[in-house]
């Protein structure tokens, strides 16, 4: 595959309304030769709307698509030089898996001549040599991907876009393939457009990700930089587990939380309504020695619920409001944690504490 050929894409105030329907608004966004970039979001966000605009199946209503230094706003699919992953992999049944992964190069009229060893190739970088003769219902899931990533790549597109394609498998493989995913990512240097409405699988395997809501996109960061510090309470409360607790301005760094006021490592946003942000695992339980600058909420237990690899304590204020803490699994073997109806003080640090506008 070559690296070179990869090329960025340009959306330039894309739009698409079906009827007063509004479903993508006016959204720009610049993606790098050989990035990953996710576009997360609930139903409804536009993520599918804008992925169809990039592949040709739907025609914006207004704006422009560029990739490299071609306009193809309206150029159909086949004209694109784009691979595309779908979410229930389109694989035709009746083909084996060779015949599936040269579908795309005949798709194109390639050469003829070129077809098996570029099937070889794609399928070597899928690790799955040798399976050229294989049916696809003899596949697993999992190999089912992969025969469909093949045959996206097989063509040496300049850009790749995928929707959703592990929703279908299960937990631990859909993990598997994430970082699978990442790995073959980083050595094709491809230009990746990734669907998902899965957090974690954004996170885990994106450079970036555009958190869409309504048809817009609402932020766009590196993966740390949006969990850490969430532009809103709509992207607080979407990525990990954050709750969301309205504070009021006392100072330039500081905020009251009830009658507990707290410092924060970060400048204020502007406005009255102002929100706390905090993700469960940011929470520490006051159990020793600890940092003295380390906001402090008391608070009193009222469930504890042991996850395996985790352990969720629900408390409440003293205003009644409910927070939770996620500590690691084996804590309680380590540290006695408060029983219900116990009190118990948490720990936040002030870089850890984000003040989001409501």
């Amino acid at each position: 595959m070559d690296a070179g050929a990869k090329a960025g894409v340009s959306i330039r105030s894309a739009t698409k309304r079906y009827g007063s329907i509004i479903a993508l608004d006016d959204v720009s966004l610049d993606i790098a030769p050989g990035e990953f970039v996710s576009l997360l979001g609930p139903s409804g966000s536009g993520k599918t709307t804008l992925l169809g605009i990039l592949g040709g199946f739907v025609r914006p209503s207004s704006g422009s698509v560029w990739v490299g230094e071609r306009d193809i706003t309206f150029a159909p699919p086949h004209q694109r030089d784009i691979g595309i992953v779908f979410q229930n992999y389109a694989l035709f049944p009746h083909m084996n898996v060779g015949e599936n992964v040269a579908f795309a190069l005949r798709a194109r009229r390639q050469p003829k001549a070129d077809w098996a060893r570029k099937v070889a190739d794609a399928l070597a970088m899928v690790e799955l040599s040798g399976y050229e003769n294989r049916a696809i219902s003899q596949l697993s899931g999992g190999q089912r991907q992969r025969v469909a990533l093949a045959r996206a790549m097989v063509f040496e597109p300049q850009l790749i876009l995928m929707d959703e394609p592990l929703s279908a498998l299960d937990k631990q493989l859909r993990e598997t393939m994430q970082i699978e995913l990442r790995r073959l990512h980083r050595k094709l240097e491809a230009t990746i457009v990734y669907v998902t409405h899965d957090q974690r699988e954004a996170l885990t395997m994106s450079d970036r990700v555009a958190v869409m809501r309504h048809g817009r996109v609402v932020q766009i960061d590196a993966p740390e930089q949006l969990y850490d510090r969430p532009c809103d309470a709509f992207v607080a409360s979407f990525i990990g587990e954050a709750t969301l607790l309205p504070v009021t301005r006392a100072g330039d760094d500081t905020v009251m939380l009830g009658q507990t006021a707290l410092r924060t490592a970060h400048p204020l946003p502007n406005g009255a309504a102002l929100l706390l942000a905090v993700q469960t695992e940011k929470l520490v339980i006051d159990d020793g020695p600890h940092p003295a600058h380390a906001n402090r909420l008391v608070c009193r237990v009222a469930e504890v619920l042991y996850q395996g690899e985790s352990l969720r304590v629900f408390a409440t204020l003293a205003d009644g409001t409910a927070i939770s803490v996620r500590q690691p699994g084996n804590y309680g073997a380590r540290q006695r944690i408060a029983a219900p109806g116990e009190e118990m003080t948490l720990l936040l640090d002030p870089q850890d504490t984000v003040i989001v506008p409501a």
